[in-house]
Parts: C-alpha cells; sequence; structure tokens
C-alpha cells in the first residue's frame, strides 16, 4: 500500500510534471522472479525514476540510518524509503558487506526485482566507472539474470551538491538480460566474478554512451577529498606564517588501483584486475 501511494500519489505526478520521463526496453524486465535491475548512477533520483517508470516492485538495499532517525521527520523519512521499496542494512562494523550481500541474495530468492548500482556510489563526474564485484557474486548465488539500466540525465535533474530538483528531461534505456548461468558454482571465483562484472559494465556503457574509467570511482573522490584537505591545510599554514598565498607544490597522486592512466578511457576487461 506504502509503495502504491509513494508511487502514483505522492512522487509519480511531481516527477513526470518536472521531468518529463521517457523508457524503453521494458519488455527486458520479466514480469515475475528474481532478476538484478544493474544500473549506472548519476543522482539520489536514479533511485526515484527508475521505479517510477518499471511496472514492477524495485526493491533497493539502503543504508539503515534513513529508517531509525527519531521524531515526526523521522517517520516521514522512513515512510518515504518503505514505501518506495527501499529495505535498511547495517552498514557498521565490519559484517556490514557480508551483511548486505545475504540480505540481497535472500531478496533474490525470494523472487523479488532487486535495483543495483555496480559502481557502489554515484559517479563524481558523469563517467562511468569500474563495477564491484559485488554484483556478480549475488548473480551467482542467487542464479538470477542482470539486466543493464542506463539512467540518462538525472544528473541534470539532481547534480551533485544541489538541494533543489531542477526540471530537465530524463530517460532510462533497459537492455536485454545477460545471462551467467554458465559460471554457476563458481561463487568466489575473483577471476570469474571480475569477468562478469566487467561484462556488465560493457553492457552499461554501450546503453548510455558515458566515458568508462578504469578505477573504482570512490577512490576518485577519496584522491579529491585529500587535495582539498591539502589544499586547506597549506593556506592555514601560510596565514597563521602571515605569508601571502602561493601555489602548493604538488603532491604524490593516490594510488589508483594499479591503474597505468588513471585518467584514460578505457573499455572494461582490458588489462587483468
Amino acid at each position: 500500500m506504502l509503495y502504491w501511494w509513494s508511487k502514483f500519489v505522492l512522487l509519480g505526478p511531481l516527477l513526470r510534471l518536472l521531468c518529463r520521463p521517457t523508457i524503453e526496453g521494458l519488455e527486458h524486465v520479466p514480469q515475475r522472479g528474481g532478476a538484478i535491475l544493474a544500473s549506472n548512477h548519476l543522482a539520489v533520483v536514479d533511485s526515484f525514476f527508475l521505479p517510477l517508470l518499471v511496472p514492477r516492485r524495485i526493491t533497493f538495499l539502503a543504508k539503515r540510518e534513513y529508517f531509525t532517525q527519531p521524531g515526526f521527520v523521522g517517520w516521514i523519512k522512513k515512510t518515504f524509503f518503505t514505501g518506495v521499496g527501499q529495505v535498511p542494512i547495517d552498514r557498521s562494523g565490519g559484517s556490514a558487506a557480508q551483511a548486505a550481500m545475504d540480505t540481497a541474495v535472500r531478496l533474490l530468492r525470494e523472487e523479488k526485482l532487486l535495483g543495483i548500482y555496480p559502481e557502489g556510489t554515484r559517479s563524481p563526474d558523469g563517467r562511468l566507472y569500474k563495477g564491484k564485484t559485488g554484483v556478480a557474486r549475488m548473480t551467482l548465488e542467487a542464479g538470477v539474470p542482470v539486466i543493464p539500466v542506463a539512467m540518462i540525465g538525472t544528473d541534470k535533474v539532481n547534480p551533485i551538491g544541489s538541494r533543489m530538483w531542477r526540471p530537465r528531461k530524463v530517460h532510462i534505456k533497459i537492455g536485454e538480460a545477460l545471462d551467467f548461468s554458465r559460471y554457476a558454482g563458481m561463487s568466489g571465483d575473483r577471476f570469474i566474478e571480475r569477468s562478469m562484472t566487467d561484462e556488465i559494465m560493457y553492457a552499461l556503457m554501450e546503453l548510455t554512451g558515458q566515458t568508462y574509467v578504469d578505477m573504482y570511482a570512490a577512490s576518485v573522490k577519496e584522491r579529491a577529498a585529500a587535495l582539498e584537505a591539502a589544499k586547506g591545510k597549506s593556506k592555514g599554514k601560510s596565514k597563521d606564517n602571515g605569508e601571502a598565498a602561493r601555489k602548493p607544490e604538488a603532491e604524490a597522486p593516490i594510488p589508483t588501483e594499479g591503474d597505468d592512466d588513471h585518467d584514460a578511457s578505457r573499455l572494461p576487461g582490458t588489462r587483468a584486475s
């Protein structure tokens, strides 16, 4: 009931009016049975537009904090996130990744449609980044197909750091299902899981038209944060010493998963990972 209310009464009319969203490839989404919708991730609103336009209910994994805030505001958040099909997971502690994996596999075995962002976080600059192999392990353990999904234009509606959504056109493209049954029983083999993940990312690259970068988006964000922190310290020292502001010296780059050229556009699977 909450899902229907959020989709068709609260969110639906507003998002349709604001962004005139369209979708193609719905025939690739199975009407029943477990499956993974693996999408690129440009903005927070990705998790709103996809459930709005896909007739079947989609479940996303969300951090537990969305559901535990006290007070009236907390109740609103809990009601909203529950209504749009999100399931809370505890991401604290060393077992957080396993808890998320167990929850995802359970939902898939219950024949749910699960929404996943293989990049693990939003793209920091609109490019498509290296996928994490968790999506492959879920696929193998649950024995389900993976359906690639391209979100297009959501980063214009909800740019990183923006507080207000903007009226921009949104389009969703759903590709043909990827069948990995040939790897049945090989869960835990990191080479198989990496090969599967690269295949998923290649399908997303073709659907979205995004430039592919062979490194993790989280590492890009960490490096940017480290550089900003270093600049702040440099400015603070200059101010304390009463010196004029000057350009900080070049710093050694943060390691980038062994990439030969961290900024190069490369196809998935073109080198050993």
